[in-house]
């Protein structure tokens, strides 16, 4: 496979920098850009110009991270699963804290390569304000690799902590990238497809609660009131269904000229996920298949999907991020979770261009305050809110969240339908501290509403197309908007 313009310039960037007496490289790639293949491929050519001797990778995920195993067993065209012979392995960043001693000392013995992939996780620019993935990163290998390199497609974290082995300019607090491959480009190179974004909204809701009848407009109305949290919006089955009878006829257009097209739901939790299943074959009469941490050997069902003509895949957090599976071109985003990371993360899923002839990629979502400004600046690589990074330590120790992947990873779990902050202990500034105070207190407040508090969705459907900024000379075209708006006048309700 021939290398795009980007992966070469950013391989090419790489070597540079190693070669310069520097170990640490960080590229920002948008999803779907290819990360994994432009990572295989630096690390053949490092260790044919003996430059390293061994390779090891890790990914959020179990999925992820065979992924970047397969790319690499391809490129050297020998295993990378730590048995005798093999020249690396990959793990998860779960277990970088049970990964034995003997492996460790691989680092001190032989010139290691370490591949960090959505690096964004692991945070800490020293073991004061490192998460427990960031903490083994520096303890272990920041200063033992030979080099690495880190990559992610979103560089900043909603806790403001700095991205382990980043370096963060001192006046501004803006992350320092050694390589920026935007959506822009990407789009402008046919290396990704062009997002359509797709809110779906309802003109009278009703809610009821302590005897008193409030009506709005809108969901966006609504939820900026602070009367019922997100979490049972998404899970209203009307508000679901309405959403996925959009997905869902988008999809069958699509396979109408793609046969092998595949839309992804992601769900709040477990349970959700059951829910919106049952939504989907009784009253849509669409089959989907369920993939999340209770099913046996998920990453098994997630590569199955890959290569199958399966329509439907729902999943809590499972494909939310890094996961390659190209057929996928339609999103129906009905998580909790409203960060912006975790936002793009999934609208990333739909982004990688295939060789297909329909190249539309659509995500549907509920009309909801953050989402829809996420939507007008997807295209922005860095959003200006989210640039900066706290970088004073204190030495009290305080709490802070973990990152979005354990976030999600812990709501499949635990089945949450709250969306409580979790925490672990870490040394943080007192202001990235009292935000987090103020969110689980409107957490707190919003899991009492929800019992107290009724909602009556009795208004008209509709939805509209989001627009994003920068990408304006892209537009969906207005044969494939009208057979999408037709469901407004065929939608009873």
């Amino acid at each position: 496979m021939k290398l795009r313009n980007w992966q070469s310039e950013c391989v090419n960037s790489a070597i540079e920098k190693y070669k310069s007496f520097k170990k640490h490289f960080l590229g920002l790639a948008t999803p779907g850009a290819g990360k994994t293949y432009m990572a295989s491929v630096l690390a053949k050519k490092m260790y044919e110009q003996d430059l390293i001797d061994l390779v090891i990778c890790f990914a959020p995920s179990s999925v992820v991270s065979s992924d970047f195993s397969d790319a690499l067993v391809e490129q050297f065209g020998t295993h990378f699963d730590g048995t005798i012979g093999a020249l690396g392995d990959s793990f998860t960043y779960q277990k970088l804290n049970s990964i034995p001693e003997q492996t460790w000392r691989l680092l001190d013995q032989y010139r290691v390569f370490v591949i960090f992939d959505e690096i964004h996780h692991c945070a800490g620019s020293s073991e004061h304000d490192a998460n427990a993935w960031g903490t083994p990163i520096i303890n272990k290998i920041r200063d033992k690799a030979e080099y690495t390199i880190a990559l992610t497609g979103t560089p900043w974290r909603s806790d403001s902590l700095p991205i382990a082995l980043s370096e963060y300019c001192e006046q501004s607090g803006k992350v320092l990238c050694d390589y920026i491959y935007g959506l822009k480009e990407a789009v402008r190179d046919n290396v990704c497809r062009i997002p359509q974004i797709i809110a779906v909204d309802n003109d009278k809701i009703t809610i009821t609660g302590n005897q008193e009848h409030q009506n709005f407009q809108s969901f966006s109305e609504l939820l900026s009131q602070n009367i019922i949290p997100y979490t049972q919006l998404v899970k209203n089955e009307l508000v679901v269904e309405q959403l996925l009878l959009r997905a869902i006829n988008k999809l069958d257009e699509i396979r109408g000229i793609n046969h092998n097209a595949g839309g992804l739901v992601v769900a709040s939790s477990i349970e959700h996920a059951c829910s919106i299943k049952n939504i989907m074959k009784c009253l849509l009469n669409t089959d989907a298949i369920i993939v999340t941490s209770n099913e046996k050997k998920p990453s098994a069902i997630i590569k199955q999907f890959r290569k199958s003509k399966d329509k439907w895949l729902i999943s809590v957090g499972m494909v939310s991020e890094g996961t390659n599976i190209p057929r996928l071109q339609v999103c129906c985003n009905l998580s909790n979770v409203k960060t912006e990371m975790y936002f793009r993360q999934i609208l990333g899923r739909i982004l990688r261009k295939t060789q297909s002839k329909n190249q539309d990629a659509f995500m549907f979502i509920p009309a909801e305050p953050n989402l829809l400004d996420y939507a007008f600046r997807v295209a922005q690589d860095i959003p200006d809110g989210l640039s900066k990074v706290i970088l004073t330590t204190m030495n009290e120790e305080l709490n802070a969240d973990i990152s979005e992947a354990e976030t999600v990873e812990k709501s499949e779990l635990d089945e949450l339908c709250v969306e409580v902050p979790e925490c672990i202990n870490l040394k943080v500034s007192d202001q990235c501290n009292q935000r987090l105070e103020e969110d689980r207190r409107t957490a707190n407040e919003a899991a009492l509403n929800t019992k107290i508090h009724d909602m009556a969705i009795e208004g008209i459907f509709s939805h509209e197309q989001l627009e994003i900024a920068d990408l304006g000379m892209y537009q969906i075209s207005d044969t494939s908007m009208q057979k999408l708006s037709d469901l407004n006048n065929a939608s009873p309700h």
